[in-house]
């Protein structure tokens, strides 16, 4: 299994109440029309922590986005499809800036029933 996950900034002009309207009401139904895509979560921030002991990044994001994959051949045809060009020119007009990562999950503390 493949994951991609996205830190996003909303564009300036947007309050973070409304990025998060568009991304979970419009944006995030377009998903459901990419093949490929197994799961697609949003996490919407709604508030920060901080240590004593480690300084805090300057990094302001707005949500971060997951998408799972079977592989990463799975991923490259999604990429390639009509239905992802639509989802990513939706989120080019919420999204200021963004950092994608694409990662293996190493499962420490399983979820239980």
């Amino acid at each position: 299994m493949l994951k991609s996950i996205g830190l996003l900034t909303r564009k300036p002009h947007l309050t973070h109440e409304q990025f998060v309207d568009h991304w979970l009401n419009i944006h995030g139904p377009l998903a459901l029309a990419v093949p490929g895509i197994r799961r697609y979560v949003q996490s919407h921030i709604v508030g920060t922590r901080t240590r004593a002991d480690v300084p805090e990044s300057g990094v302001q994001i707005d949500g971060i986005a997951e998408l799972w994959y079977d592989d990463l051949a799975a991923y490259e045809r999604a990429a390639a499809t009509p239905e992802m060009k639509a989802l990513t020119d939706d989120g080019a007009l919420i999204i200021a800036e963004i950092k994608s990562y694409l990662i293996e999950e190493k499962e420490i503390i399983p979820l239980s029933n």
